[in-house]
């Protein structure tokens, strides 16, 4: 038994190298982004992979290589079904209605025409999201229709260029002032808006372009509730919203409560059904009814990894400070049918 690992200092492969050596794990260190990485895992049951919306090359071929290694019967974290979908809110949505999954309402328009005959018949706030992005990045709360269909001309216009420096500027000045970064954080998106090519990601990935996706808005949520589920074991914190803001993701304002039923069953079933190695659910809840935000097979570690205990499927909870959730999905990759 040998596992191939892609290793990204920082990333989720930390651990992973960390549990192989301390469990006489075999193991090799490969790179997925040279042109003979199939070669390179042929000696190998196993390929594990922590890749990252954010960096272009990911974007351009990882589900398309994992895919490939699985036809060679290498047994991958994360799968297929478990990555396909992920960093593409529209595919969540069509994934998530499909098996009736509890998603907040959403609505996908793919001509303007369409989508600006939508704005006429619907209510207001409406949530503006692109397909991709994390910590609540490409998201905004629009409260007229005016400003919907200033967004929607926009969609099938010159598009969004995958950097925006106002809005990084705006992030970082509320950092900034909860004393989260230093001045030169605030700084950056101005000297980033001075170049072509602010980023490399923007440089080499084309522009959220040729359609238009919204979701209602539910009120009266100060906080979501971020469920991680992991085989048959699930870990959860409570976000609160940023101030003066209605996003949670991001905020870095976390705790951790005990996890409701409805919304543990709600979050084993769906990833079963799914065949989700690894997911994380975002709820938040109208009239008390927990609703599905996003979902994710990665997530950020930082709040996530201070729990003190996991729920088994059978919502049972376990006492364990800061479980480690890393070991986790290679104890389930190895031992899976």
């Amino acid at each position: 038994m040998k596992i191939a690992i892609h290793h990204r200092k920082g990333s989720f492969s930390d651990r992973w190298i960390s549990y192989c050596e301390e469990n006489n794990i075999d193991y090799k260190l490969v790179n997925t982004y040279d042109s003979d990485i199939v070669t390179q895992v042929a000696d190998c049951n196993f390929f594990m992979w922590h890749f990252h919306q954010n960096d272009y090359r990911d974007t351009q071929f990882a589900k398309a290589l994992i895919l490939s290694l699985e036809a060679k019967g290498i047994r991958c974290f994360p799968n297929s079904h478990t990555c396909w979908y992920f960093d593409n809110k529209i595919w969540e949505k069509y994934l998530l209605e499909a098996i009736d999954a509890p998603l907040v309402p959403s609505y996908i328009f793919y001509t303007k025409e369409e989508a600006l005959k939508w704005v006429t018949t619907t209510d207001f706030p409406k949530v503006f999201k692109l397909k991709g992005g994390a910590s609540a990045s490409n998201v905004q709360l629009v409260q007229t229709r005016r400003k919907a269909e200033k967004l929607i001309n926009q969609c099938f216009g010159k598009g969004f260029s995958q950097y925006r420096w106002k809005e990084c500027l705006k992030e970082e000045w509320r950092k900034y002032k909860e004393g989260k970064v230093g001045l030169r954080n605030v700084l950056r998106p101005l000297y980033y808006a001075l170049k072509p090519y602010p980023t490399e990601y923007s440089h080499y990935h084309q522009k959220e372009i040729g359609y238009a996706y919204f979701q209602d808005y539910i009120k009266d949520n100060d906080s979501d509730l971020r469920v991680v589920i992991i085989g048959d074991k699930a870990i959860g914190e409570k976000r609160y919203v940023r101030k003066d803001d209605f996003r949670a993701s991001g905020s870095g304002k976390f705790e951790y409560v005990k996890l409701r039923e409805d919304v543990l069953q709600i979050a084993f079933s769906t990833a079963k059904r799914l065949h989700l190695q690894s997911v994380a659910f975002d709820f938040i809840f109208r009239d008390n009814e927990p609703l599905i935000v996003e979902m994710s097979y990665g997530f950020g570690t930082h709040g996530i990894s201070r729990c003190n205990g996991y729920y088994t499927k059978d919502l049972q909870w376990h006492d364990e400070p800061e479980p480690n959730f890393w070991n986790w999905m290679i104890q389930n990759l190895i031992t899976q049918k």
